[in-house]
């Protein structure tokens, strides 16, 4: 069942700029024992931290699907998308749909995998502790809504600047914003790969991580 790519309320995809090619997403791998509640209420709280909202209630609940398949032995795939806004920092704002949101807007679509899931015990300082056995991708698309478009587009005067408006006086801000939502989108994923015990490269490990993990790989 492969993730749907991100189209918010039907909108026109010729005022999406996405971060990375569509088919070559941000993505983490682990395959071993781990705790999949955790780690989805670990990613939750770090969206919510960051300023992350569901693109259609404006509250911090992300999840657009969920899909479960049970085989044989009870083992488990799992399909989850959640997808994200916020509006662009530094950027003036105007009204659509009764919503204030930015000139730009950041979207992430955050897609998440699970094959072969199982339940596992381990133990662990001499305590037994239930956990999930299997393997997870998630995968982060991140792009941003161009909505300055929609203002001028609508307005007898200003439809004749965008062009202009685009190529010579906002392409700075543009590019600036694109590389403020290209850090935050391998932030995110440094800090999955923390919380699998993965390994990690600067510039984007974190500091203390305040969502402990609940990994445990065979390698350490």
């Amino acid at each position: 069942m492969p993730a749907k790519a991100a189209n918010p309320f039907g909108k026109d995809k010729s005022k999406f700029v996405p971060i990375f090619p569509e088919f070559s997403p941000l993505k983490v791998k682990y395959k071993d024992v781990f705790d999949l509640k955790a780690f989805y209420e670990g990613l939750w709280e770090w969206c919510k931290e960051h300023g992350w909202k569901d693109w259609e209630t404006d509250l911090d609940t992300f999840e657009r699907f969920y899909g479960e398949r049970v085989t044989t032995g009870g083992v488990k795939e799992i399909w989850i998308r959640w997808r994200a806004w916020k509006p662009a920092e530094g950027t003036p704002s105007v009204k659509q749909n009764d919503k204030e949101v930015g000139y730009l807007t950041y979207y992430l679509d955050i897609d998440f995998h699970v094959l072969g899931l199982s339940s596992a015990e381990i133990v662990k300082d001499g305590k037994k502790i239930k956990a999930d056995k299997g393997e997870i991708e998630v995968s982060i698309k991140p792009f941003i809504e161009k909505n300055y478009e929609y203002e001028f587009e609508k307005h007898s005067l200003l439809r004749h600047i965008l062009d202009v408006f685009s190529a010579r006086i906002y392409k700075q801000k543009l590019e600036e914003r694109q590389r403020e939502l290209y850090r935050e989108a391998y932030v995110m994923q440094t800090f999955i790969k923390q919380w699998f015990k993965l390994k990690t490269y600067m510039p984007y490990v974190q500091g203390e991580n305040f969502f402990p993990s609940k990994a445990w790989p065979s390698h350490q």
